[in-house]
């Protein structure tokens, strides 16, 4: 039981991508003081924010996503695409990316 704790709160701090973007490399950003991940599979990226925010910092999350994307990918971001898993400063989003070849 000791154990199940440690184990519980280190698996919580992981930053893992979903499974369908699971194999695409991570890049790491940091955005107006606040660490992401991003993970880049083709048109498509996932951000994942490492930070806790607090109530009152959550107005500029999303335009901090899209720009952590931007600037991981070397992408734009497609205007509205953005979809996250619960609310809008959900810790976990998507978008789609437009990248010049």
């Amino acid at each position: 039981m000791r154990l199940i704790l440690p184990l519980f709160l280190a698996l919580a701090g992981c930053a893992s991508p979903s499974v369908d973007f699971m194999g695409a490399a991570r890049r790491d950003v940091t955005m107006d003081g606040l660490r992401f991940a991003v993970f880049q599979r083709d048109t498509e990226a996932q951000i994942i924010r490492l930070d806790r925010v607090s109530r009152k910092d959550r107005d500029d999350l999303p335009m901090q996503m899209v720009r952590a994307a931007e600037q991981a990918t070397g992408c734009q971001v497609i205007p509205a695409s953005m979809t996250t898993q619960a609310h809008a400063a959900s810790a976990v989003v998507r978008v789609d990316l437009r990248c010049r070849d």
